[in-house]
């Protein structure tokens, strides 16, 4: 028998083959369909082995990890999903239906309440909150065709409406304390472009079509008033570890012990590889930022122009490590600021928070990601040239 006979013409194993070519062929399909199924984590994946090439595993990768950001995506995943097991986002999404009539309103009202939300929680936060109410928004009306543009936009509206507080943006948070700008000192650097990009949002929003909307099916939900209020404040008390008031292992630690008590199904539905896609990013942006030839590119080009340099380096990097990084190189933060919150938006990597709204969208659309990141790159390019050419004017 020739050593290729045990294979079909369909790629079927039959069932006389060896347990090893078995195995094999087995272990090779989980990691193509893996592959496939989380296409950034795989780039990711490549990305950070070329780097890793440059910076042999030292000591210092264990100082890559932002555990607190870890600790808070995992406490608000896990917290989100317990939500949606007492059908907390599909009674709200019915309110929101019955008060705000049609397409073009629902969607304002989506990207707003992100948009203001943002400024509150911060842009990640706000949206692993809202984009789950946006999916039983149009999926319960029958326009899951506006998913794409919705997400879009309740990204775009976070990345954006977050820039204007210190603690909306978490390079915000850094850059804030680590050039001790003024709390005055910072709206104003960042409010003109907080405003044309708020007018932008209004206005792109304004061409949704005002589709009336009807609920396709009109089941209702027992309010569980005291499940609610219990996940309410494990989700206050993830709040509370990004803005430092809980340690985060200890909130790590009760949130997870209260939820396998409420509801173990919500832990298990945590979205790890997103997870892991964030430590992937952290090494790779830890590795760059220690490669001698790219510390000297930034050291020569940044001073020439911060603002396009910092966009562009988020558009690599993405911007929590790009601010991180270039404000080693400069003390020019009026530039830097503004860079790295513009910066957001662009690619898929711009922003850490863009995966979560990428792993939102293909959870609930399979094999539809690359007409999103068509869609996704477009639409936040148009968004990226107007406001840097504003911000380039107003500077």
């Amino acid at each position: 028998m020739k050593p290729d006979s045990y294979l079909n013409y369909d790629n079927s194993i039959p069932a006389n083959s060896p347990p090893s070519l078995s195995f094999f062929h087995k272990t090779k399909d989980k990691i193509f369909g893996f592959m496939k199924t989380q296409i950034v984590l795989t780039i990711s994946i490549i990305a950070m082995l070329i780097t890793c090439l440059f910076v042999p595993i030292d000591k210092a990768y264990l100082g890559y990890f932002n555990l607190r950001t870890l600790a808070t995506l995992y406490c608000t995943l896990a917290v989100i999903s317990a939500f949606s097991h007492i059908h907390v986002f599909e009674i709200l999404s019915k309110n929101i239906v019955l008060k705000l009539h049609n397409l073009r309103n629902a969607t304002l009202g989506l990207v707003f309440i992100t948009f203001f939300g943002s400024m509150i929680l911060a842009n990640d936060m706000a949206l692993l909150t809202f984009l789950p109410l946006g999916y039983y928004v149009l999926n319960s009306t029958g326009n899951k065709q506006a998913m794409a543009f919705t997400f879009i936009m309740q990204n775009t509206a976070a990345n954006l409406g977050g820039m204007v507080t210190p603690f909306g943006n978490p390079q915000n948070l850094y850059l804030y304390s680590f050039y001790h700008i003024g709390t005055a000192e910072f709206v104003k650097i960042m409010l003109p472009s907080f405003l044309v990009s708020t007018i932008l949002i209004v206005i792109v929003c304004c061409f949704v079509k005002p589709i009336p909307l009807t609920l396709k099916n009109e089941e209702s939900f027992d309010f569980n008033k005291q499940r609610t209020l219990i996940y309410s404040i494990l989700f206050i008390a993830s709040i509370l570890i990004v803005l430092r008031i809980i340690p985060y292992i200890l909130g790590t630690v009760v949130i997870t012990a209260a939820l396998y008590l409420l509801d173990k199904k919500s832990i298990k539905e945590v979205n790890y590889p997103l997870l892991l896609t964030f430590c992937v990013f952290f090494v790779f942006s830890g590795n760059l930022a220690r490669i001698p030839a790219v510390r000297s590119l930034f050291a020569t080009i940044l001073p020439i122009n911060p603002l396009l340099f910092g966009i562009l380096s988020c558009q690599l990097i993405s911007n929590v490590p790009a601010a991180v990084l270039l404000s080693h190189f400069t003390t020019d933060y009026q530039s830097l600021l503004p860079a790295v919150n513009i910066g957001g938006l662009g690619t898929l990597i711009a922003s850490l928070a863009s995966l979560i709204t990428f792993s939102e969208y293909k959870k609930h659309n399979p094999g539809m990601e690359k007409d999103f990141i068509v869609k996704f790159t477009v639409i936040n390019l148009v968004f990226l040239l107007i406001v840097y050419g504003m911000q380039t004017m107003i500077g």
